[in-house]
């Protein structure tokens, strides 16, 4: 036997590679390609059949999905266009509503007719019409002996006339062209898109978005998160903008509602659009995102909050504003955390250093491969250090509020600027922003090379004597972008001439210039993965290999299970409404649960919804998951709603990078929690009625 096959056999125990059929739990699956996985998923206890999960010709499950705004998912829950999502999905728009008057952040919103629905400007759903595999189509005319910028615009040129092509076919289509396997594989992806939808129901972020930061990544949870949409058509059922004469669209599928709940070993998957993983990279990259970039990412971040959450504690208007800000800023941040943690916990970086090492053996001798390792591992070392500044320009400079609102706001049309200022400085804490200036600027100026730094922040930082915070005072006291007044009455010349749009213009055209470098390198690294990614499905033939996610539909499935982090700790599979009375405090703006929810509570008032005494309220599953899934629905075997995802354990969140089986877990809400809070907390029973629920 060969000693790469040796080395094999022994990497299958080390190594979370994509898509082995001994951890069928993970991966990320195309819907339209399910036929291959969809006997693997029976055996496991579905009783679908792949033409219910996706189908181009009839209504399927897919059809009851929408890829919510620029980030999650939802899924229609009525035939009347009625969606649910994560709360975090709509907070943004939950928080564009409120006010100190009408805080819906902090007493939940709840349309009890049509006529009280929010419109949403800006905010779009979108269905996925079909997927296809366009490969052929898209490198027509290209030969192996054409570089790799002919290579692209080819495939630009292709993609064009396709896309050009199917927007046609109906109202509201829009197409995207995307590469998967590093351009090995490219697919279709055709989009009906809906842009009148409504905010119909959201609770008390103290239900919502319990626990906060503190609870954010971590099992067990007790959060509330979900929030209520409906999506509005013309009088023909098809897209339109918003308008008074729009009426509830009418979905070709909506997913039934099952109250059976969830045990052990129960068969489940989930259906939605992850956002972005990176399963392939070789243990360069891998070792450099664990050790070097989210460390600092993290220690920025960390500034940053601990900044917003003394100023948000000291008063409720600044709460309102910075809500959506700061839970922005933690979730990536605490992210981080757990990914580098569990990195190097896995042992990921050695892991693939022996793959890399078996991959090499067995390519010696073949001449598209037998270089390709050694290749990747040369062009990553050369361009991490441009990549560690790139995180750190949109870390540093550009998280300052008043340096980004000064360049967009000298960039837009004249008629577009009032309403600018006025978004802007409803939310905006002059405070807040000088102080984050000072201390990510001081990181800035630490941890970056000089010959990284805009020409105009050396001269700047020179007359401050080298001061950080001389520079803020200065900027800050003396530009219109802290200042609404100041804005309102500013001339054009004195536009010119502000200190932030000097100073935020020449950052600008500097990361500009990076981004242009990093995406020049990034295109030459990303060709080596081409060929490493297309060299593994060689070398591993009897491995099924899935497509990184890039925010388009997948299908993941597992079974519901608890898992142990730790040492002499288990946790289980469930959480119930018992564990929110445990947590909550008054005193504690994230634990403060309504007092409603207490009198519910006390009594025992639980309703249709209540199981064994109390309510479930959420529950873990080894479903593959990550950023985009959030708002998925989490399906039970019959294809019945059963939750709806919305975060990973925190010791999991490397499973971007790799999975592991033993504590890779999604974390959904449990359907009959949202169900008590509609029903029994909001008195929303007319939403009830409209679903169907067994």
């Amino acid at each position: 036997m060969k000693k790469y096959t040796l080395h094999l056999l022994a990497l299958i125990s080390l190594v979370s590679l994509p898509f082995t059929k001994s951890m069928a739990d993970e991966g990320m699956w195309l819907p339209s390609l399910i036929h291959e996985r969809i006997a693997d998923m029976q055996s496991k206890g579905l009783k679908l059949s792949a033409e219910d999960l996706y189908s181009i010709n009839n209504s399927s499950l897919k059809d009851g999905i929408v890829r919510f705004g620029r980030g999650c998912t939802g899924e229609l829950i009525s035939s009347k266009g009625l969606l649910i999502t994560n709360h975090h999905c709509g907070f943004g728009q939950i928080q564009s509503h409120s006010s100190l008057e009408h805080d819906y952040l902090t007493n939940g919103f709840w349309a009890m007719n049509l006529n009280e629905e929010l419109p949403n400007p800006g905010l779009t759903v979108s269905f996925l019409v079909r997927m296809e595999d366009v490969t052929e189509r898209v490198l027509k005319g290209y030969t192996e002996q054409m570089d790799e910028e002919t290579r692209l615009g080819i495939i630009a040129e292709n993609s064009k006339l396709i896309i050009s092509e199917v927007e046609k076919e109906g109202i509201g289509y829009k197409a995207d062209i995307l590469p998967l396997f590093y351009g090995n594989t490219y697919y279709l992806f055709l989009y009906q898109v809906f842009s009148d939808v409504r905010l119909v129901g959201a609770p008390p972020s103290s239900i919502g978005k319990f626990g906060g930061d503190t609870d954010n990544w971590m099992w067990p949870r007790h959060t509330g998160d979900f929030s209520l949409f409906r999506i509005y058509a013309d009088k023909d059922n098809n897209p339109a903008p918003y308008s008074p004469d729009n009426v509830p669209y009418t979905p070709k599928k909506f997913f039934e509602i099952s109250t059976q709940g969830v045990n052990e070993g129960d068969f489940t998957f989930v259906y939605g659009f992850p956002g972005s993983t990176r399963e392939y990279i070789i243990s360069d990259e891998a070792d450099f995102i664990a050790n070097r970039s989210n460390p600092h990412k993290i220690a920025l971040r960390t500034a940053r909050l601990g900044i917003q959450k003394k100023y948000m504690e000291s008063s409720p208007a600044i709460r309102i504003q910075y809500a959506s800000k700061n839970a922005s800023v933690a979730n990536a941040w605490k992210k981080w955390q757990g990914e580098s943690k569990g990195i190097n916990k896995l042992g990921t970086v050695d892991s693939k250093r022996e793959l890399e090492s078996a991959f090499s053996e067995w390519a010696a001798g073949k001449e598209e491969y037998s270089s390709v390792v050694e290749s990747l591992k040369e062009k990553f070392s050369a361009m991490e250090e441009i990549l560690f500044v790139n995180d750190y320009y949109m870390e540093a400079p550009l998280s300052v509020e008043a340096l980004r609102f000064a360049v967009s706001y000298t960039k837009s049309a004249q008629k577009n600027r009032d309403n600018l200022r006025a978004e802007f400085f409803k939310d905006y804490c002059q405070q807040i922003d000088r102080e984050c200036f000072v201390e990510v600027m001081s990181r800035f100026v630490e941890n970056i090379d000089s010959l990284y730094h805009p020409k105009i922040f050396t001269k700047m930082m020179e007359e401050s004597d080298g001061s950080i915070e001389k520079l803020a005072e200065s900027l800050f006291e003396k530009s219109c972008f802290t200042c609404e007044s100041r804005l309102i009455g500013a001339t054009d010349q004195e536009l010119a001439d502000d200190p932030f749009v000097i100073l935020g213009s020449a950052f600008m055209e500097r990361f500009t210039d990076l981004l242009a470098l990093v995406g020049k390198e990034k295109s030459q690294l990303d060709l080596l993965y081409r060929r490493y990614v297309k060299g593994l499905r060689e070398f591993m033939p009897e491995k099924s290999f899935y497509p990184d996610a890039n925010l388009t539909l997948r299908i993941a499935y597992g079974t519901v299970q608890g898992y142990k982090p730790a040492d002499g700790i288990t946790y289980l599979h469930r959480s119930t409404i018992d564990g929110i009375l445990q947590k909550d405090n008054p005193d504690i703006y994230d634990y403060n649960i309504p007092q409603s929810l207490r009198d519910l509570c006390a009594n025992k008032d639980y309703g249709r919804w209540e199981v064994d005494g109390t309510v479930p309220v959420a529950f873990i599953a080894t479903n593959h998951t990550t950023g985009g899934n959030s708002g998925s629905p989490v399906i039970d075997a019959e294809g019945k709603l059963i939750g709806v995802n919305f975060d990973r354990v925190w010791e999991g969140t490397m499973s971007d990078i790799a999975f592991d089986p033993e504590l890779c877990r999604n974390i959904a809400l449990d359907i009959r929690y949202a169900l008590f809070v509609i029903d029994r907390l909001a008195g929303a029973s007319h939403l009830i009625d409209e679903m169907v629920i067994d």
